[in-house]
């Protein structure tokens, strides 16, 4: 159905007000693992567990590695990258290719749903089992995502898109924030309850995976599937027909040059800003010797300020233009990593000033790439093409993690590592900068919107 049609029709238009509303909720679902699991609790709880079971000597031994204990958290989270990179664009070819993407969305969700809840058996020295459980959860976190994405243009004209994107984004923060406040509440309480912190971590990421499969009802409920023209009813021909389409999808990409460069320069930036948010705790513990209570009402602020940042930027993209608002994004994003390598030790105020700092512009440029992207892809293989984004989404954050993580293996310090990621901001604003996105629109077969 072409657009005019969905606004002349009510029952279309309610339809798909309706889908929107049930999508929301996956952002309002998924976000308390990447809140409560990646971004507060898990990285310094997996780094104790590994300096126990390490015990006196320097190393632990990871798959016949030696990995100092400090750089563990780091290491694995490069290695759960190298694994979605792997198996994200199958699931978009899935997706695509069956046309279920409902259902697609549901079982990946839920796999990385259980294998949350499973954290509340990593203790003592159990840090081999914390990093396996943490690859197989952020895989399913990664391929529901995939598909979730593809919704996008299917629930959303092209003018609608900026909007429905920035408050998915939003809605994902009030709902990250609230189970974080909660959690919170249980860390600071833990004395009253007669439990240790490490129960309390435990309880906490748990609880990230709970919510995240009770919530994921909804959209399971709203969320409609599309026909598409290929169908196969025998498990084996459907997977195999997925490959060859995904073989099909990256040797399209030459025939969209802009859409590519597009996404060199998202892998490029957007590898900065997730870098930055999975290890803001591990820095904040590790480097700058705040206590938990500081980082996690840290996080907390951030969650309820991107709230409104987000739905900012998606104002000021209404009226200046996507990419305009995505580059000054960055370039506040370069200002604040720089003042972050002259944070002082143990000074919370200055901590506190940058996480604000962050979250204004934070989900703002996440949603606005997600709604640019959607823009530069061919309709009908959303699924395919997402699977890509993400690779320069969650699954190329070994970029960063690892130039974190080799410099704590050399030097042991994170401050040397962070001026390293001033880079990867520079490098996709100057990308953006030489992306012609009409002309991208127009070749990817889609309407230009009015700003872009």
């Amino acid at each position: 159905m072409n657009d005019a049609a969905a606004v002349a029709d009510p029952t279309p238009l309610a339809e798909r007000r309706r889908q929107q509303r049930g999508w929301y909720f996956y952002d309002w679902a998924n976000s308390a693992f990447y809140t409560t699991v990646i971004t507060v609790f898990l990285g310094p709880y997996l780094i104790e567990i590994a300096k126990t079971a390490a015990g006196t000597r320097e190393y632990v031994d990871v798959l016949g590695f030696d990995v100092r204990p400090s750089a563990y958290y780091t290491f694995v989270i490069g290695a759960a990258a190298i694994v979605q990179i792997v198996v994200m664009p199958i699931a978009g070819a899935l997706a695509d290719h069956t046309g279920r993407k409902r259902e697609l969305l549901g079982f990946f969700a839920y796999l990385g749903a259980f294998a949350t809840i499973c954290m509340y058996f990593v203790s003592g020295d159990r840090y081999l089992l914390g990093g396996a459980l943490l690859i197989v959860a952020t895989a399913g976190y990664a391929c529901a995502v995939v598909v979730y994405n593809s919704f996008l243009p299917d629930i959303s004209t092209p003018d609608e898109r900026d909007a429905v994107s920035a408050r998915g984004w939003a809605f994902g923060y009030l709902g990250g924030g609230l189970l974080l406040a909660v959690n919170l509440g249980l860390f600071l309480g833990r004395d009253s309850l007669g439990i240790d912190s490490g129960t309390a971590v435990r309880i906490a990421l748990c609880t990230a995976g709970l919510w995240w499969g009770l919530f994921t009802l909804v959209p399971l409920l709203r969320l409609r599937n599309r026909p598409t023209a290929v169908r196969s009813a025998a498990v084996g021909s459907t997977v195999s027909g997925s490959f060859r389409q995904l073989g099909r999808t990256i040797a399209d990409l030459r025939r969209y040059p802009r859409t590519l460069l597009f996404l060199a320069a998202y892998l490029a930036y957007n590898d900065g800003v997730q870098t930055v948010i999975a290890f803001s705790a591990t820095y904040a513990d590790q480097e700058l010797g705040l206590d938990q209570t500081v980082q996690i009402t840290a996080i907390l602020l951030v969650q309820f300020v991107a709230f409104g940042g987000a739905l900012l930027l998606g104002f000021l993209a209404s009226r200046f233009g996507t990419k305009r608002t995505v580059q000054a994004a960055l370039l506040a994003w370069m200002l604040v990593v720089a003042a972050a390598y002259f944070v002082e030790r143990g000074a919370a105020a200055q901590f506190f000033a940058l996480a604000i700092a962050i979250a204004i512009v934070m989900g703002g440029v996440q949603a606005l790439s997600r709604s640019l992207y959607s823009q530069v892809i061919p309709p009908g293989r959303e699924a395919e093409y997402f699977s890509l984004y993400e690779i320069s989404d969650r699954g190329a954050t070994f970029l960063g993690s690892w130039t974190i993580a080799f410099a704590l293996q050399f030097t042991g310090s994170y401050r040397v590592a962070i001026l390293w990621l001033l880079g990867f901001f520079v490098v996709g604003f100057v990308l953006l900068a030489l992306v012609n996105l009409p002309r991208a629109i127009r070749e990817a077969g889609n309407p230009v919107p009015e700003r872009v």
